[in-house]
């Protein structure tokens, strides 16, 4: 990658094409003050019901969301795509309580290739580090995280994923690191989920969803498959026709 920064969802395909991890794509994807932060005044979604984030919790994490991916020129951003929702439905299950998580300790810093070594669950993560986050943005700016302008909601993500900021006893960088795993995750999930509204992840990137079968389409050589995606919600049975066997 180039040093110039790259925003909004064209900074997510670049990302994606090179296949570079979060923590090295972020500080280019995290710089668009063009597209405004949520105004002071902004509520959860009409109709949104929440199953784990409380009012303000669901904010904070529209306005991080809105700021890791945000809408641009090619199509709506992580927070139109109800990343907030996808992620409140995940903690609230047994992701969120940490049903498949080794938790009998002890819990040492591990290496990056052992990936994540805290005790706390998935909720229990989320819970203490946006609580910390509107804590910290309160304490320097007199505002919550959601009410920051863009530029500060940028450089308070940047100064996370750095690990900067102190939310002890859970590290901001890992914190960060999280935020940005579910945002992509809500971003490019099947919409069953509560994310990726409209599939606008999948017409992002050409991702056909959920078809059970391309038969018909396997012979089709040098032909790009333009086909609307689908999702499980509302996949069809496949209709096979003579001839369409394998051997």
């Amino acid at each position: 990658m180039d040093d110039q920064p790259v925003s909004g969802r064209r900074g997510l395909l670049k990302a994606l094409a090179v296949g570079v991890p979060g923590a090295a794509w972020a500080p280019k994807t995290l710089a668009a003050p063009d597209h405004p932060a949520p105004p002071a005044t902004a509520a959860p979604a009409p109709n949104r019901t929440l199953k784990f984030f409380n009012a303000q919790e669901a904010l904070a994490m529209d306005a991080i969301a809105a700021r890791l991916i945000p809408a641009d020129d090619l199509g709506p951003g992580a927070k139109e795509a109800g990343v907030t929702q996808f992620l409140d439905g995940q903690l609230a299950g047994a992701w969120g309580a940490g049903e498949q998580f080794y938790r009998q300790g002890p819990f040492e810093k591990g290496t990056p290739e052992q990936g994540y070594q805290l005790s706390f669950t998935p909720a229990e993560m989320f819970r203490r580090g946006l609580a910390a986050l509107d804590a910290a943005t309160r304490k320097q700016a007199g505002k919550p995280y959601a009410e920051l302008d863009a530029a500060q909601q940028d450089a308070w993500l940047h100064d996370m994923q750095a690990g900067k900021p102190d939310f002890s006893p859970l590290p901001s960088d890992v914190f960060f690191q999280a935020l940005l795993d579910a945002t992509i995750e809500g971003f490019f999930s099947d919409p069953l989920y509560g994310g990726n509204a409209d599939m606008v992840g999948w017409k992002l990137v050409g991702f056909p969803g959920a078809y059970a079968s391309f038969s018909n389409d396997i012979e089709r050589h040098g032909v790009i498959w333009a086909g609307k995606p689908v999702s499980i919600a509302n996949a069809q049975a496949h209709m096979t026709k003579p001839g369409d066997g394998h051997g």
